[in-house]
């Protein structure tokens, strides 16, 4: 443990980020498991509506920075592309 009290702040601060950070990170598999879930059912409005949401998620995320932009339009990108699989 750090002696130093800005250090001391520094350790809680970073567990505070690194748990949000987690949360967020499970939501944004949870959207895209949505997305796949309604691809293998064959529902296209619902597919579609799941990949929109993940879209805001993903974008939300990127600007936070807990995931990197690019990395946020591969992930809506595939999304997209499954969906684009039942039509």
């Amino acid at each position: 443990m750090a002696n130093i009290k800005s250090q001391k702040k520094r350790i809680i601060t970073a567990e505070k980020a690194r748990m949000r950070n987690k949360a967020v990170r499970s939501e944004l598999k949870t959207a895209i498991k949505k997305v796949r879930l309604a691809v293998e059912e064959g529902k296209v409005e619902e597919a579609q509506a799941a990949a929109n949401a993940a879209g805001r998620l993903l974008d939300k995320a990127a600007s936070k920075g807990i995931i990197h932009k690019n990395q946020a339009a591969q992930r809506k990108s595939g999304a997209q592309k499954l969906v684009n699989t039942i039509r």
